[in-house]
């Protein structure tokens, strides 16, 4: 099978930007760039790994995270880039302690752990948190209207996320202030090859959470109750079914999988909504249009930007074969904006229906906590735009977070009126 064209010093160059520095103004809008790429190289060579290659097509992206040869765990890569002076790949680092994390793992741990805690997470159990969701919410936007102010991501994407997954989890509330920090920090180690001080924040910020959690590890094992650190330390307990370091892996990715995304996904959304401003309209006009409109938000910016593979046997996907030990960065942003899959893709129409996008992944590795970020936001933006149809931006500027794998905003605050 034929490669993929080399590409240009150009286009090497806006590759490096992507993965390297990663500007704020391509932060802001990368898909100029995504566009080209598909275009020019829709399988192209990494200007940073020469085992790596980024695919931005949906067919590809798709085709590999349905296909198990193509691992999650960084072992199998027969070249771990070593970085450039003072970087830490912080995916293969892991790998290397034996730590069983969730999201680096294949068949069959991945199935035993995974199977342990799916069903806190099906959508019938989820919609049972629904009165709850709307009543912090609409705590929130009473707080906002006697303020005159709210910033969408931290007093609504943050606030009500980790309320809802500290309650599920038996997590106190109160100590909010504490996760917001530590979480920020340590889901910058899933960025890949970072520079030695942001690693080290990461790492501590994991250390943080972990000893957070290990005086909750001993509260539940004397005094059970009926919640989900409850279940995780029972089943730890019983030795063939967690491991203690799975216990405490298990429960740092659900605690801070369990608010990242949906916080994303509100003000990812939110700036959407607010930048054209007929489809807010036509969400307020039509709140039935809820769960159609989360689905247009989480393709047209969503919170997950990409997501990696290796190849585990020589494999082919686009017409490329790969070695085994190559690996795939799928940029999910770029696949959920083909226009092969996606007509005019780069309009938000909050009553698309074109098929599934990519956010949230798919096959094995699908979003554990997909159904909850999903109901969370159907709650939330709809009433959001109900309560308040003449918000104004008041964020000057709206800035993205230095993060990657994951996109969100700094910020999104604006003026409420009562």
């Amino acid at each position: 099978m034929a490669d993929s064209p080399e590409l240009s010093s150009t286009e090497q160059d806006l590759l490096l930007d992507i993965f390297g520095s990663f500007t704020p103004e391509v932060r802001s809008n990368p898909h100029p760039v995504y566009h080209r790429l598909r275009a020019e190289a829709p399988i192209a060579h990494s200007a940073i790994n020469d085992d790596s290659w980024v695919l931005t097509r949906y067919a590809d992206c798709e085709a590999v995270l349905r296909d198990t040869r193509w691992s999650s765990n960084p072992k199998h890569r027969t070249a771990p880039p070593p970085g450039p002076g003072g970087t830490v790949d912080f995916r293969s680092a892991t790998s290397e302690t034996g730590a069983n994390v969730l999201l680096f793992l294949d068949p069959p741990d991945h199935t035993r752990l995974r199977k342990l805690v799916n069903k806190a997470f099906t959508p019938r159990t989820v919609e049972r948190l629904r009165p709850r969701i709307a009543e912090v919410v609409d705590g929130i936007l009473d707080t906002a209207a006697e303020r005159g102010e709210l910033d969408i991501v931290a007093d609504l994407g943050f606030m009500l996320p980790v309320t809802v997954i500290c309650e599920l989890m038996g997590v106190p509330v109160d100590d909010h202030h504490l996760f917001g920090p530590w979480s920020s920090d340590a889901t910058r180690m899933l960025d890949g090859v970072l520079d030695e001080d942001t690693a080290m924040k990461g790492i501590n910020a994991f250390m943080q959470i972990i000893g957070y959690f290990n005086d909750l590890y001993e509260d539940r094992r004397r005094n059970p109750r009926d919640d989900l650190l409850t279940a995780l330390v029972q089943a730890e307990e019983e030795g063939d079914r967690l491991t203690e370091e799975e216990l405490r892996s298990m429960t740092v990715l659900i605690f801070i999988a369990g608010h990242e995304t949906t916080m994303n996904l509100i003000g990812n959304g939110m700036k959407a909504l607010l930048e054209q401003r007929d489809q807010f309209d036509r969400l307020r006009h039509d709140p039935g249009l809820a769960p159609t409109a989360i689905e247009e938000l989480l393709r047209y910016d969503g919170p997950v930007h990409i997501t990696g593979r290796i190849a585990s046997e020589p494999l082919e996907i686009g017409g490329r074969q790969f070695a085994p030990g190559e690996q795939v960065a799928l940029l999910l942003a770029a696949a959920n904006r083909d226009p092969a899959q996606f007509p005019d893709p780069d309009r938000l129409d909050i009553t698309r229906a074109n098929g599934p996008h990519l956010t949230f992944s798919h096959g094995i590795h699908y979003c554990l906590g997909a159904s909850l970020a999903r109901l969370e936001g159907q709650i939330a933006i709809p009433s959001l735009v109900q309560r308040f149809p003449n918000m104004a931006v008041i964020s000057d500027p709206v800035e993205y977070r230095d993060h990657f794998v994951l996109r969100g905003l700094r910020e999104l605050r604006v003026a409420v009126d009562g």
